[in-house]
């Protein structure tokens, strides 16, 4: 079976990959052409220090809280847990933009914290800065960490922590033995991850960050883009930014675990290492403590929001229909590319195409989107063609993730019943159409809303190529903030959380009804 399952995606695996490293390499060409002058400054090298400085911060206090909810997870059993779990996933697919509306009227100067501080005489804190930035990638990176964590603590198996128990063994020995080696191999992975994530983060330190001080690499490349139109600076930087970032993702492509965002079938029962009042104390606060951290701001957004839909201007709704359209273009065109590159990786175990497919996180969109300016703009105004662009970028940001998605399922799939389909000398389209899309239906439907989501949301590439004419909700919620008309960009904002949350559950939905028939 291992031979005949190559050639169902051996070639259009191979095609998918070729062309998504074309894209990006071509676009790294274009930026190392043009790369040219007296070199880097020391604005730029303090962009490149604070860039690293705070994907560190980020990624520590996202990894280091999340063990914490994890393991309080998956020690208690409580009303809502699975829902609780479940919506964990809600900030990843979030949008930015609308994220950071909701931390502003939390944590920002006229915010909900700092009415509370004003009470008490305390001066009023502010969010922009380091400090903000990091606030804002925690808030993001926390459940993607929470939940790989809770992967790991659900595949240690249940006979371990009853055996614990009938040995009488106390937390901090049943921490030692069971729980510590499985951080050692999670903790690495999801460090990693976080890491890359937070490097080619834009639309945070667009918001919260700017200044000479608080400038990551993407945003003083969209500076000198958009502002001075140095595409030779710009270009520069943008080598700078997929050096640093694609040393971390080749890193991460060793140690990340597939990335499974299920409630989990293995449940543990009870946890006899953590009975008493001290500790089930400890995990009700953090519980309680990172539900209030996740949920205020997305509070905060709502309640606003539904008072600012009334006053919505008509370039809202053209906006919000140009970001279905970039969403679906985008889900089209990953699935195009994920589903021969996974069948590909599934049944070759290859690297090869997993390396090429997280090409999409080491290339920073604004750095995709900066070469293929410089390429297309002797032919063509860029601006006539920021949308489909948008959409290409997105879907090549989303691969790296729809990857890990849906590469274990299809090697399960082609486990179980790959020998069976040779025996009954199925073709390759057969083996498509009967084993590996009903068996991994789900997987399918999860990237596609998953890639829908991250989609509808995006502040990145349409912020170098859209005109004032032409915009997608996110970048007109941006302008709208940017003019203060605060109450319009929350009536903007839920429409936002409405389209990402829809696309996202209309495609997971798809996959769920009739999988694995």
């Amino acid at each position: 079976m291992a031979e005949r399952a190559v050639e169902i995606s051996k070639r259009s695996g191979i095609a998918a990959a070729g062309f998504v490293a074309a894209v990006i390499l071509a676009a790294l060409l274009a930026v190392l052409a043009r790369a040219e002058g007296a070199g880097l400054g020391p604005a730029d090298w303090a962009a490149l220090r604070f860039t690293v400085v705070q994907a560190a911060w980020s990624s520590a206090l996202s990894v280091g809280c999340a063990i914490f909810l994890a393991r309080a997870l998956a020690r208690r059993r409580f009303w809502g847990r699975r829902a609780m779990i479940t919506l964990l996933g809600a900030p990843f697919i979030l949008p930015v933009i609308v994220a950071v509306l909701g931390l502003l009227a939390v944590f920002g100067r006229a915010g909900w914290l700092n009415d509370l501080l004003g009470l008490v005489g305390r001066a009023p804190l502010s969010v922009y800065g380091l400090h903000g930035v990091v606030l804002a990638h925690v808030f993001f990176n926390l459940p993607l960490a929470t939940r790989l964590f809770l992967q790991g603590w659900q595949a240690i198996p249940a006979e371990r922590f009853r055996l614990a128990a009938q040995l009488d063994l106390p937390a901090p020995v049943v921490a030692k033995v069971l729980e510590r080696p499985m951080l050692r191999q999670v903790a690495p992975g999801a460090l990693a991850l976080i890491f890359v994530i937070c490097l080619t983060s834009f639309a945070v330190a667009l918001t919260l960050g700017g200044g000479p001080r608080a400038t990551t690499l993407e945003l003083a490349i969209y500076q000198a883009f958009r502002f001075d139109f140095d595409l030779s600076r710009a270009a520069l930087l943008s080598v700078l930014q997929i050096t640093v970032a694609g040393a971390a993702a080749a890193l991460a492509l060793w140690i990340v675990p597939p990335l499974a965002f299920g409630t989990g079938k293995q449940d543990p029962g009870p946890r006899w290492d953590a009975r008493g009042g001290v500790m089930l104390f400890q995990d009700s606060a953090v519980i309680a403590l990172a539900l209030a951290f996740l949920a205020l701001p997305l509070t905060a957004v709502a309640l606003p929001g539904l008072a600012g839909l009334m006053d919505l201007p008509v370039s809202v709704w053209r906006a919000a229909l140009s970001s279905l359209g970039v969403a679906a273009l985008s889900i089209a065109v990953m699935l195009g590319l994920a589903l021969p590159m996974a069948g590909w990786i599934a049944t070759r175990r290859t690297g090869l195409a997993e390396a090429v497919g997280l090409l999409g996180l080491a290339a920073s969109p604004l750095m995709i989107g900066t070469g293929w300016f410089i390429l297309i703009n002797p032919w063509v105004n860029p601006m006539s063609v920021a949308l489909p662009v948008t959409a290409l970028v997105n879907a090549l940001s989303a691969l790296p993730f729809a990857l890990r998605i849906l590469i274990p399922a299809f090697q399960d799939a082609l486990s179980n019943f790959g020998r069976l389909s040779a025996a009954l000398g199925l073709g390759s389209l057969a083996i498509w159409r009967w084993v590996i899309v009903p068996r991994c239906r789900g997987a399918i439907g999860f990237a596609a809303g998953l890639t829908g989501a991250l989609s509808v949301g995006d502040l990145g590439v349409i912020a170098l190529f859209a005109d004032p004419g032409r915009a997608t909700l996110p970048l007109l919620m941006y302008r709208l903030m940017g003019a203060y008309q605060m109450q319009a960009a929350a009536g903007a904002a839920l429409v936002l959380i409405i389209l990402a949350l829809g696309v996202f559950w209309i495609c997971d939905r798809w996959g769920q009804a009739n999988a694995d028939a």
